[in-house]
């Protein structure tokens, strides 16, 4: 008896995939849940589980072929499944599951798993540890120094282009996807940028003063990301073209706030979405960041995680940038980015001292947002910022 492997339902919105690697191949013995292979949409990748265990038959669609929801991939023979298979199975099963992330990386490397020594929880082999292998092996092979003679004899045509090479691959889905809505974004969006700075040192003596506390009571870490998430949603309850977007010769207003929070992975960019942010307390806020976060690393956020949004906020400042213009996430019309903590001199009272200053850049869609209220709602977020006190931490 045979059983017909399907493409899963695809997400909403989500026409096709693409088929990124197998796990298993024709022969192998597979238990009920091994994962057979890896879908690559839009957004997300998606595994392919087996719904029973037996061998696999056969395999029909090749690894970087395009596929549609319930279309045939494989078939599972559930009559050929014998002991020795079972047995290798089992051995194999007792390694530690790998992520998706670093199940594709092993693929495109071509590498054998048992090979990488894992430093995750009990042995678990993680994308760092891959990347490590991969540098080691690469500095195993590159040549030793060229003797004087070797260095002045001349070079061939071939010898010459190894010097300069160059690798052609394909966009991932992902980035195929980040690059279309950014080209979206700029010709479809009258986008203009507006900056302020704002002094947090009163973020940071009370994050200091109250840290400790927080964790212990709630269990995750206090970031700076909840406070400007307080701050904006303050600024966009007085401002709510901020918080609307455009359809056509409509505009809709979002009387809820769903807040964005631009998270990096190894595919790219991607905006998982903190739903009802406004009825979210500190604690509330950071928990779900933090589980953003877990999510993106491991490869198992999903499209509903990713979908949707009212206004976005990006922290460029984690690698170092100093200002930047961030570019709307459509529909959205408006997006803050945040940047480096840096201490800089300001004057106050007329005497020059030290404050920790961050540039904050708010770009949005100048054909439903006037400047006026732009500088206006950073001017809340500054406020809300400088004085944190009635941002309630509910400690």
């Amino acid at each position: 008896m045979s059983f017909d492997i399907l493409v899963p339902s695809l997400p909403e919105s989500v026409s096709d995939a693409t088929l990124v690697a197998w796990h298993k191949q024709a022969g192998d013995w597979v238990d009920a849940g091994d994962n057979l292979a890896d879908l690559e949409t839009d957004k997300v990748i998606l595994e392919v589980p087996a719904p029973s265990s037996g061998v696999v038959k056969e395999i029909l669609r090749a690894a970087g072929e395009t596929v549609v929801g319930g279309e045939l991939l494989a078939r599972l023979d559930l009559q050929q499944a014998n002991a020795a298979a079972s047995a290798a199975n089992t051995a194999r099963k007792e390694e530690p599951p790998l992520s998706p992330s670093v199940r594709k990386l092993v693929a495109e490397n071509d590498l054998d798993p048992s090979s990488i020594s894992g430093s995750g929880k009990h042995g678990r082999i993680l994308k760092t540890d891959v990347l490590d292998f991969l540098s080691e092996q690469q500095s195993a092979q590159e040549p030793t120094a060229p003797t004087a003679e070797a260095s002045h004899a001349p070079l061939s045509a071939t010898a010459v282009a190894s010097l300069r090479p160059e690798q052609r691959v394909p966009m991932t889905r992902l980035r195929a996807k980040i690059a279309e809505r950014l080209l979206q974004a700029q010709q479809n969006a009258a986008m203009l940028t507006t900056f302020n700075e704002v002094d947090l040192s009163a973020v940071i003596e009370l994050r200091n003063q109250y840290k400790g506390r927080f964790e212990t009571k709630h269990n995750v870490k206090l970031g700076f990301m909840s406070f400007f998430v307080k701050a904006s949603i303050e600024a966009l309850k007085r401002f709510p073209a901020i918080n609307a977007s455009i359809d056509g010769n409509d505009i809709i207003y979002h009387g809820y706030y769903d807040i964005g929070i631009a998270v990096t992975t190894p595919r790219g960019l991607i905006v998982p979405i903190l739903r009802d942010a406004d009825q979210l307390d500190f604690a509330g806020i950071e928990k779900g960041i933090h589980d953003f976060g877990s999510k993106a690393r491991n490869g198992s956020i999903s499209v509903e995680d990713l979908s949707g949004g009212t206004f976005t906020i990006t922290n460029g400042g984690i690698f170092g940038s100093m200002l930047s213009t961030p570019i709307l996430n459509p529909p959205q019309c408006a997006i803050l980015g945040m940047h480096a903590i840096k201490d800089r001199p300001v004057v106050e009272d007329g005497q020059i001292v030290i404050r920790p200053i961050m540039y904050l850049a708010l770009s949005y869609d100048h054909r439903l947002v006037d400047g006026k209220e732009a500088v206006q709602f950073l001017g809340i977020v500054k406020e809300c910022l400088e004085a944190p006190a009635h941002l309630l931490l509910n400690i």
